[in-house]
């Protein structure tokens, strides 16, 4: 007698996820229906309800590795031991990486927004992690300066600006992926590196 096959539940939690935000990407999430994932997956609808209890909570999950992703280069940036501006640079790069990385999420992203759904409906909050991306490059800004490798008065409306020139290629890369995104993050901590010196 044969035994049943094991399904490795971390690795097809993973596979939903991942066909989901393919799917929500490419039709929407208003548009998207959990049919639409299993197909994208390979498997039954009733499948897909035994990760998830809904498109919701997959959009929560898909956004929440998102967000660590985010964590992670913020913490990064405070603690590697490089001087403030090599930091900046560095958390320049790995935000242009992270979300290259999983580009579907950027225009799932775009889409929520873009659809008009409010800020506190959405499972990342963009205006917090922007908060933070201020907070740590102005936090950097101010050791540059403390050292002398930074003019003297830069701060937060700089950071704001830094933040801006970030999200600005994003944005152009979600709209035109033919854009070199990759090929950018070198230039873009040049310039806004070169910016505050």
């Amino acid at each position: 007698m044969m035994s049943p096959k094991r399904v490795d539940k971390p690795a097809r939690r993973q596979e939903i996820l991942e066909a989901a935000v393919r799917v929500f990407a490419r039709r929407g999430f208003a548009a998207s229906r959990i049919e639409d994932v299993a197909a994208e997956a390979g498997i039954a609808k009733g499948s897909v309800y035994l990760y998830f209890d809904s498109r919701e909570e997959i959009l929560h999950a898909a956004f929440e590795a998102l967000a660590a992703g985010s964590r992670e280069i913020v913490g990064r940036a405070r603690t590697t031991q490089a001087p403030p501006l090599d930091r900046l640079a560095g958390l320049i790069r790995d935000v242009i990486t992270s979300v290259t990385v999983s580009p579907e999420l950027a225009r799932l992203l775009l889409d929520l927004y873009g659809s008009g759904a409010r800020e506190e409906g959405l499972p990342l909050h963009m205006a917090e992690i922007y908060r933070e991306y201020r907070t740590v490059i102005a936090a950097l800004l101010a050791e540059a300066v403390a050292e002398g490798s930074a003019r003297q008065g830069v701060g937060v409306a700089e950071a704001t600006v830094i933040v801006g020139a970030i999200e600005g290629c994003l944005l152009q890369w979600i709209i035109d992926p033919a854009l070199p995104i990759n090929e950018l993050a070198g230039p873009i901590a040049a310039v806004c590196v070169s910016g505050v010196r």
